[in-house]
């Protein structure tokens, strides 16, 4: 009559596994010297936690933001052995050791990328604002936490100092020092910017401006492969139209009006209203706005550095921020071993055990 099969997937109970290594002492007969068998490379000490222990200990807390505390209740719960907080503590400065390798190898791809995404957000360590600043592609990340916001914090970064390619970025203002790479601007940015003005201050050409810039990019979405830019005709006609949307603007906004007899003049430039400050952006950098059209490796919009680093601010309500620098450098830099090998599809549980073993993941210089 044959059978009924029926399937029960489960876990099974895991437990605290104790591997005792023992290295034999013999004497020898003759001379009555002592010889002793080596114990495995990675034993050295008399009682100790294995890489599987370690990667619990620095998983938790670095992919997922779970306290120290919380940490040590989940090995309880999960394994009945409670670590230390110091166990804890530990297997992320061990971790971050053990992942230099791909920490350099990173910050070298990136720096020979063709385009990198750049960009910074705010943390709280030790009480007081710092920025955790972020250099990405597609596939390679590195984060880098900084009290400074502007070149210097970049320069300790030590990737956009020698990054030749196209950097895109918001226009934040240091990233222009750099003079030895190309620059593209965030049309997100610009969009939401426009919008804004539109209905602030009701002035029709932010519209059309986002409009077009839409109408841009959707002509680059349907231009087929191989093509690496639009034509020149359709590049022409775009710069046209978006010289004289810039225009419009400039002409619903008229030049400031210069102090009167008498009034003390301000030093500096005189400020500007924002619709103003962006109609100078967008006539000042227009290439840089606009490079998405004529080299389609240049993405519209800077999502991909947003994206990575939106995660900081989820680490910050989950913790509030970090109690030392040291600390928070230490989550920069492995949070950038986990996002590389997420991104390359390798599964971080495995990346960090790897790490553990001496074989930190490094990404292929080929597919980069």
């Amino acid at each position: 009559m044959g059978y009924e099969e029926r399937q029960v997937f489960d876990i099974p109970a895991i437990r605290i596994e104790v591997t005792a290594h023992r290295a034999e002492i013999k004497v020898c007969p003759e001379c009555g010297s002592a010889s002793k068998g080596r114990f495995p490379e990675a034993v050295t000490q008399a009682v100790q936690y294995g890489p599987m222990v370690n990667t619990w200990a620095s998983y938790f807390p670095n992919q997922h933001y779970v306290s120290v505390e919380r940490t040590t209740e989940i090995f309880a719960d999960l394994v009945q052995h409670r670590v230390s907080e110091a166990t804890v503590l530990k297997a992320s400065e061990q971790l971050e050791t053990s992942i230099e390798p791909s920490t350099a190898a990173v910050k070298g791809m990136l720096r020979d990328a063709e385009v990198l995404h750049v960009d910074e957000s705010g943390l709280r360590v030790t009480g007081k604002l710092h920025w955790l600043h972020v250099a990405s592609t597609e596939g390679l990340t590195s984060y880098e936490v900084h009290a400074k916001r502007g070149q210097e914090a970049m320069e300790d970064a030590g990737i956009l100092g020698a990054f030749k390619g196209r950097a895109v970025h918001d226009h934040w203002k240091p990233y222009f020092h750099y003079t030895e790479c190309d620059h593209a601007l965030c049309n997100a940015h610009h969009l939401r910017e426009l919008c804004f003005i539109d209905k602030q201050y009701q002035q029709s050409w932010a519209t059309d401006m986002g409009d077009l810039l839409l109408e841009i990019k959707a002509a680059v979405d349907a231009t087929p492969e191989p093509a690496m830019s639009l034509s020149p005709p359709e590049l022409e006609g775009f710069e046209k139209r978006y010289d004289k949307v810039v225009q419009v603007g400039f002409d619903t906004n008229p030049a400031a009006v210069s102090p009167s007899e008498g009034e003390v003049k301000k030093r500096g430039r005189p400020k500007q209203p924002p619709p103003v400050n962006l109609l100078i952006r967008l006539r000042d950098f227009k290439g840089e706005v606009l490079a998405f059209m004529s080299d389609f490796r240049v993405p519209f919009d800077n999502n991909q550095g947003e994206r990575d680093v939106r995660m900081v601010k989820v680490k910050q309500k989950v913790s509030g921020g970090f109690r030392t620098l040291a600390g928070a450098k230490r989550f920069g830099r492995i949070r950038g071993y986990i996002s590389t090998a997420r991104k390359n599809g390798k599964n971080v549980f495995e990346a960090i055990r790897d790490a553990f073993d001496g074989n930190p993941f490094i990404p292929s210089p080929e597919t980069h």
